[in-house]
């Protein structure tokens, strides 16, 4: 039970490259596409490859927290310091779901189920959000229905993507032995 939750340096370095490129592409590509979810994309993209390379339990919410406090830093989006949450909720979301579904389902179904459990919790907050700015329940109930359909299918674009990417690096030996071993790719 003596379970030690420490990142190496390598691991440390690619969770902030993931968070910092994660900011820099959302800041760069802020396209009016005129539909909401499209930022998950980037998150699920990065937040899985970043499990997928560290390879612990908690990656995902280290980059998560780290890319809520690039853009908190360098004032990406709105929403002041609530952009933290904007970045930690899903992430949080996505590696408690990696607890349960660790061992599961093949890479690709275990992706895609995580990335929707972390746009769960993505739409929850614009669900919680809108209950706040004082709109009706079921306004409420439709506007998170909608955000989940939309960013729904940007997620399992994201997470589709993922593991053909994992596969590529792990075939080129780019990623850590810890990986291979354990059997998780």
């Amino acid at each position: 039970m003596n379970k030690r939750m420490h990142f190496s340096l390598q691991d440390a370095l690619f969770i902030g490259f993931c968070a910092t490129l994660l900011v820099a592409l959302k800041s760069m590509l802020r396209l009016k596409l005129g539909l909401s979810g499209h930022s998950m994309f980037l998150m699920t993209f990065f937040y899985l490859i970043c499990y997928g390379v560290v390879g612990r339990l908690g990656a995902i919410t280290a980059c998560g927290l780290l890319s809520g406090v690039v853009a908190m830093i360098l004032s990406v989006g709105k929403g002041g310091p609530l952009i933290l949450v904007k970045f930690a909720l899903p992430a949080l979301a996505m590696d408690l779901s990696l607890i349960v579904l660790l061992g599961l389902f093949t890479l690709r179904w275990r992706c895609i189920t995580v990335g929707l459990v972390g746009c769960l919790a993505w739409a929850m907050k614009g669900w919680v959000e809108d209950l706040l700015l004082g709109m009706t329940m079921q306004v409420a109930l439709v506007q998170f229905g909608l955000s989940m359909l939309k960013g729904g299918a940007f997620t399992v674009l994201a997470a589709s993507l993922v593991p053909p990417i994992l596969e590529r690096l792990r075939s080129h030996d780019l990623l850590g032995d810890n990986l291979k071993s354990k059997g998780k790719i």
